[in-house]
């Protein structure tokens, strides 16, 4: 009896018309998780950037080191 009484409460609570204050705020905790998604994916790229970077510095140094003419010849 307990899954029928808990099925149907689900169902109930899924068709009644929402309060404006429930849609606002599942709407503002959602924003607020789009939020951080978007922060987190910010640091991501900032942190490839300076990575590839002070790659493309170090790999230049060591080319202008070992080669002549300092561009991609490989011979």
């Amino acid at each position: 009896m307990a899954f029928r009484d808990s099925t149907l409460k689900y169902f109930k609570d899924i068709l009644r018309q929402r309060f404006i204050r429930e849609v606002i705020a599942l709407e503002l905790r959602d924003a607020h998780l789009r939020l951080l998604e978007a922060e987190t994916a910010a640091e991501h790229a900032h942190a490839h950037i300076q990575f590839n970077t002070a790659r493309i510095k170090r790999l230049e140094q060591r080319l202008n080191q070992h080669t002549t003419e300092g561009d991609y010849a490989t011979t």
